[in-house]
């Protein structure tokens, strides 16, 4: 399968790390408006995942790693992109700006044959896939799919395990989430007038559109979630603190085994458990979506608490290429 990542930041660098070596996936070109000699820096030294184990060279119009040589276009309309001309089977739409169908729809004029949209999609004709959670109710053929938000991995996974051994009644998701390029380093104007505030200095609440996303996957709990969002001054590591009412009256013993059973059996590679008392530096680089803690599981009355853990960058990145792997092996059977 031939692919191709449109914007190469923070998920499209570390997608590029965990699928450069998975057979029968060729990345054949980057598209993003930066010089290649940057390009070829960010992606070989980073400050939260340390240094690329592998080459890294450039030249005025290619990436070489490991000495393959990636093509690198820099075009701000999908429109004008080379992608029937390279035979793209696969965009990974990963610049933030193309989340709408419309917007993805502009990778399929321009010749690829389907694109994965590495974040919520607008709207909701675009089909969302959380593996583990919901990867065998989706058309992976569709051309145009979303992997949700790094939060909504996440919590998914929770929510899926209380949801089908209890019920869920109402829910409220909180993500404690490290700060991200669309904040601001120091006080600047922002639509968002708390982001607009220096990252490094605050607790900063904002939104997250997480528990609108869980409903795409969880139509039944659709105006029966909400969710906010605290940033705090870290690079990387997030967590998710999901409280909920639920239909049976399970005790913390119970939920906790529900959890460990899921992450030694059908969400293994997806969720982890664990029963240490980490903190968000235990988790960076850990692949998984979901580390859920259990120490943190509690119930007052008629209220469940559970919280997971997860690196917002490398757990998510992993998913996506896990996406793309799973859609490649769909395509040849």
């Amino acid at each position: 399968m031939r692919i191709a990542i449109n914007g190469f930041g923070r998920i499209g660098r570390i997608f590029l790390r965990n699928i450069i070596n998975r057979p029968g996936i060729e990345v054949v070109a980057i598209n993003d408006l930066t010089d290649t000699e940057t390009l070829a820096h960010l992606f070989k030294y980073d400050s939260v995942h340390r240094g690329f184990k592998g080459e890294v060279h450039f030249d005025s119009s290619n990436l070489y790693i490991n000495g393959k040589a990636i093509k690198v276009l820099a075009e701000s309309d999908p429109l004008a992109l080379p992608w029937k001309g390279l035979h793209i089977d696969l965009v990974i739409e990963s610049t933030g700006k193309f989340t709408s169908k419309e917007g993805a729809q502009k990778h399929l004029t321009a010749g690829a044959k389907q694109v994965v949209i590495s974040a919520p999609s607008t709207g909701k004709s675009v089909p969302t896939v959380v593996l583990a959670v919901n990867d065998s109710e989706v058309d992976l053929s569709s051309p145009i799919l979303s992997n949700a938000s790094c939060t909504t991995n996440n919590v998914a996974a929770m929510v899926k395990i209380l949801d089908e051994n209890w019920g869920i009644i109402d829910g409220y998701i909180t993500t404690v989430h490290s700060m991200t390029g669309d904040q601001n380093l120091h006080d600047a104007p922002h639509k968002d007038l708390r982001r607009a505030r220096a990252a490094s200095a605050s607790i900063i609440p904002t939104t997250t559109g997480a528990a609108k996303a869980i409903t795409a996957i969880f139509p039944h709990l659709d105006g029966h979630l909400g969710g906010a969002g605290i940033r705090v001054p870290v690079l990387n590591g997030s967590l998710t603190d999901f409280t909920c009412s639920l239909k049976g009256q399970p005790t913390v013993e119970e939920i906790n085994i529900a959890f460990k059973n899921a992450a030694d059996g059908p969400m293994k590679n997806v969720l982890e458990y664990t029963n240490d008392p980490i903190v968000s530096t235990d988790i960076l680089d850990n692949t998984h979506s979901c580390i859920f803690d259990a120490q943190l599981t509690s119930i007052v009355g008629g209220l469940v608490k559970v919280v997971g853990w997860y690196d917002n960058e490398m757990g998510y990145s992993s998913r996506l290429a896990d996406l793309v792997e799973k859609i490649a092996q769909f395509k040849s059977i």
